[in-house]
Order: C-alpha cells, then structure tokens, then sequence
C-alpha cells in the first residue's frame, strides 16, 4: 500500500510511521554518541545503562523488577524480538494460540519455527462505540495438550484495543497449571487514551513469570527506523531468546543505544505521549465525522478504525486499492492482518488510518476524504 500511495502520490495514512522527525535533542544525543566513539559492538544482550533505564521503568510503570543483565535484552525492533522469541521457544508440532487480526509477523515466524498458528477471531464491533474485542472462552476452547504459548498484543494493532483488568483475570486463569507461554507485544504501551492506565503482562506476577514482554523504543520516540526495541522475560526464558538473538543480529547500533539510554531516563519522553497523540486522535475523528466514514473508537495505539459500509460493497482490499487510485488516501484494509484476508469472516467493510501524521496532513487527507 505504500508503493501505491507513492506510485499515486497520495496522502499516506496506511504504514505506521510518523511523517514528522523526533526530539532534536534525541538527535544531537545520537551525534554525540558518535563523536565520543560509541561506534564498535555493544554487548550482545545491549547496552547496559540502556537495560537498567528499561528495568527502572517497567518497575516503576507495573510493578515487576527484571534484573538488567540476565533478565532484560535489546532487539533489532520488537520484529526481530518476535522472530527470536518464537524460533528460540516454539518447535515441531506445537501451537500457538494468536489472536486475529494481528500484526503480520506472527505466524510467518510461528511456521518458520515448524509450529502451527491456532487462529481465534476477536468479536467485531457491533456499533459505533465498540471496539473488538477477545472472547476468553473461546481461546480457552482451543487450548489442547500441544499449546506451547499465547501471543497477545495491547494497546492492540490494528484495532487499537486495550487490555482490562477482566482480560487479566482471563489470561490468568486460562494459563494456570500449564506450562503455556505468553508473549506479550506491548509496543504501543505509551499511546493509550482518556486517562487510561496501561495494564502490562508484567502487571500481575504469575503472568510474568511466563511471559516475554516486547516494546519499542521506535513508537515512543517517533524513531520507528531505527528498529530498538527490547525484551523483558525471567532468565531462564531470556537464555532461550538470546541464543537465536545472537546469531540474526549479534547486538544494534550502539550510538542510538547509548543515546536513547541518557534520552529515556527523563520520564516525560514517554508519559507526555498520550496527551500528543490523543489530540491527533480526535483531530482525525473530527475530520472524519465530515465524511461518509464512521470513524470507531481508539482507545490506543495510532491507528483509528472506520466503517466504510455507506461508501461502497466492495472488499476490504478492493476498497483500500480504489481510494489511493481515485481519492488519493492510502488505508490499510484490516482483512489484510486475518490469516485469510478475503474470507469473508475476515470483511467486516473496515479499513485502518494512521494519525501519527503533522496536522496539516491529516487536514489534507479529511479533505481529499469529503469528496468520497
């Protein structure tokens, strides 16, 4: 879709980056760092002030202290983390429960693995102020004696769903006297909405105790090609992932380590996000009440969902492809994050824009939009 929005010069709403830079202080702590010779291999688990400014976050964040050298590693984005996670802990015939939609890396990575995917739909919203949603009993139907991990992902791409403490409470129960694994893509962490908390899998003890906890440092910083992401899990799960670590990628840049380390110790680089995106949020949910898209909630992440259904019958692709050729904006059809995508259990006439865009993109776009 982003080679259609170029090859059409269109108003790219699809992918999900930001169309403005990041803090020139982060900037002119990366220069520094080059200057002051941070340019040969960290080590391979990461660069140890960075880790132990992680550790100090998620303890003070949800609770749970991970020791900073054997507890806590620095990935190649939360992409490559996944990769690992997966091929250093899945196998030959084991499941993996995934919850669909999903971002598009789990189940190539599970079948890299030799694994199999167990797909389970969310429940689709049945208005205009609902959101999806998981149906607990029906991931613990699928449950069966093969079920090696569960991969969850809130605040939830592309839906932009976010865990409760009752999504908690079921996790939990599904999860107890097995030897089930989680893992948990927690990327979007810090872009959640209205005064909500994120609940983290390392919120609750005997969840992390089992659990991967994946973010990155690319959604916090408006640096998502830089790929610094991190994993948190107990040690005896973090040899596991290191082993596969250590051979796709050996280690990450180690200027934009050191950087980010001295960066993220102010605590107001991650927790003023909220506020920053929410305005963007209902910049772009007011813009698109204008139109004939019925804009859904977004209680996190940067994406907003709408319903397309007065516009047009045609597939979630169909319809992606039409409005970059004929309306010049770019979307991304949700039916593209199903296992199948044109099934038509996978259409729910829904498409996803990105708002992590300047405003005056996003006004353009709300433009282009009304003549829908």
């Amino acid at each position: 879709m982003s080679k259609l929005a170029s090859d059409y010069k269109a108003i790219n709403l699809g992918q999900g980056f930001p169309d403005f830079n990041t803090d020139q202080r982060l900037q002119d702590l990366v220069t520094q760092a080059m200057f002051d010779g941070f340019n040969q291999y960290p080590y391979m688990a990461g660069d140890p002030a960075l880790r132990e400014v992680v550790a100090h976050k998620v303890k003070t964040l949800y609770g749970h202290q991970y020791n900073s050298d054997s507890e806590i590693t620095i990935t190649s984005g939360a992409t490559e983390a996944i990769m690992s996670i997966v091929i250093g802990c899945i196998g030959a015939g084991d499941e993996v429960i995934v919850l669909e939609p999903c971002y598009d890396c789990y189940l190539p990575a599970i079948k890299l693995a030799g694994g199999y995917p167990i797909c389970i739909p969310m429940t689709a919203p049945s208005g205009p102020k609902h959101t999806f949603e998981v149906d607990w009993e029906l991931v613990r139907s699928k449950v069966t004696s093969k079920t090696r991990m569960i991969i969850i992902n809130f605040p939830h791409n592309p839906t932009g769903a976010v865990m409760r403490e009752s999504d908690l409470d079921a996790l939990e129960n599904i999860v107890e006297n097995t030897n089930i694994m989680i893992l948990s893509d927690e990327v979007y962490e810090h872009i959640i909405f209205d005064g909500v908390s994120h609940l983290s899998i390392a919120n609750r003890e005997s969840l992390a105790q089992r659990s991967f906890l994946v973010s990155s440092f690319g959604k916090t910083t408006h640096t998502t090609g830089w790929k610094i992401g991190y994993v948190c899990a107990p040690k005896e799960m973090t040899l596991e992932l290191r082993k596969v670590h250590q051979f796709v990628v050996f280690t990450v840049p180690s200027p934009l380590q050191h950087a980010l380390a001295i960066y993220t110790r102010d605590p107001e680089t991650y927790l003023n996000l909220p506020m920053f995106y929410q305005t963007k949020r209902d910049r772009l949910a007011e813009g698109l009440k204008k139109t004939r898209f019925k804009p859904l909630p977004s209680p996190g992440t940067f994406f907003m969902l709408a319903d397309y259904s007065d516009i047009s019958d045609l597939s979630e692709s169909d319809f992606s492809i039409w409005l970059t050729k004929e309306h010049g904006v770019t979307v991304i059809p949700v039916a593209a994050f199903y296992q199948l995508p044109e099934a038509k259990k996978s259409n729910h006439k829904i498409v996803r824009f990105c708002f992590a865009k300047k405003d005056t993109t996003l006004d353009e776009a709300v433009e282009r939009l009304m003549k829908v």
